[in-house]
């Protein structure tokens, strides 16, 4: 059994939405959304990595569908959201914006908030602006987004770490001269106009990140970030945001704010051999606000896959119903 094998194993069984559509949340952007389980069990919202990743089938198993409400979505320009890969009005506070449109069209009061990587940042944010929202945050692999973050794993540190993978996926698309900021680099190719140079930059920054989100490298889901579709939008809109610092006035946002978060239940499960998102974030986190339930996976990296972590997610999620 493969290592994804063993972390599919440990959520529930397949379930299919029982509604799905597309939302008007600009004049320009439509989000596809997609609601499981049962419609009068407590409610839960999905916020999806990258940003730029979407939502697959399988977000929808870390819940016990017999007692949550599942709403999950597509964030602006990923997935089916249209229009596809799209970077104007796309920013942490338009998505903000989107979470509560879901919210209010559903008719929910307050709901379970879930996420990892760029999910937990995104959730983090939300809370912070509208803690009387959510009943609690359910995280993984913490993101706070913090230059430092930044600078470890798109231009030296995991570089060191997977330094194979690196020069296979990450290193290629870029000139030598333009490689003293890869992230500038990226950006510009990006959302410039040569579409060949556009999709080979984006395999490279998307392939970079699949080699690198679990503990041992899966071949299937580096193929799979390798897709022109996933891949464009994946790295447009993560560069994007990372460029811009998230759209924040702050490089610290989510620590400064820190006290906007007290008093919200939440639990964190957080790789202890993350490359993605080193386990320092989560412990700087925990620094800051002691209250914090924090769960270490001692064999594990960054992706919800990884079976400690499967394993942990769902402990919070039953945890959180009983």
């Amino acid at each position: 059994m493969t290592l994804i094998e063993q972390g599919i194993e440990k959520l529930f069984p397949e379930i299919e939405p029982f509604d799905h559509g597309h939302l008007q949340v600009s004049d320009t952007h439509r989000i596809f959304f997609e609601r499981c389980g049962n419609e009068n069990g407590t409610p839960v919202v999905f916020l999806h990595g990258g940003p730029g990743g979407g939502i697959s089938p399988l977000y929808r198993r870390f819940f016990d569908p017999e007692k949550y409400h599942i709403i999950l979505f597509d964030q602006r320009g990923a997935g089916k959201s249209t229009p596809h890969a799209e970077l104007k009005e796309n920013t942490t506070w338009d998505l903000v914006g989107d979470i509560e449109s879901l919210r209010e069209k559903f008719g929910i009061d307050k709901w379970h908030v879930f996420g990892g990587s760029w999910g937990s940042t995104l959730a983090m944010i939300y809370a912070i602006k509208h803690p009387d929202r959510v009943m609690s945050l359910m995280l993984r692999g913490i993101f706070l987004c913090r230059p430092q973050e930044i600078q470890w794993f798109y231009q030296e540190g995991a570089s060191r770490i997977f330094k194979d993978h690196w020069e296979k996926y990450f290193i290629p698309p870029i000139p030598e001269s333009d490689r003293g900021n890869l992230v500038k680099a990226y950006y510009d190719i990006l959302t410039g106009d040569d579409k060949e140079k556009q999709l080979k930059a984006a395999k490279g920054w998307s392939q970079w990140e699949a080699s690198t989100s679990f503990l041992h490298p899966q071949t299937d889901i580096i193929e799979d970030f390798g897709d022109p579709e996933l891949a464009v939008a994946f790295a447009r809109i993560e560069c994007h945001y990372f460029t811009n610092n998230i759209f924040t006035d702050s490089q610290n946002y989510i620590l400064e704010n820190v006290d906007g978060l007290r008093g919200i239940p939440t639990r964190v499960v957080h790789g202890r051999y993350d490359v993605v998102c080193p386990v320092e974030n989560a412990f700087d986190l925990k620094a800051q606000w002691p209250e914090l339930d924090l769960h270490i996976a001692p064999q594990s990296g960054h992706s919800a896959l990884e079976p400690q972590i499967a394993e942990k997610l769902i402990q919070f999620t039953n945890d959180a119903v009983r």
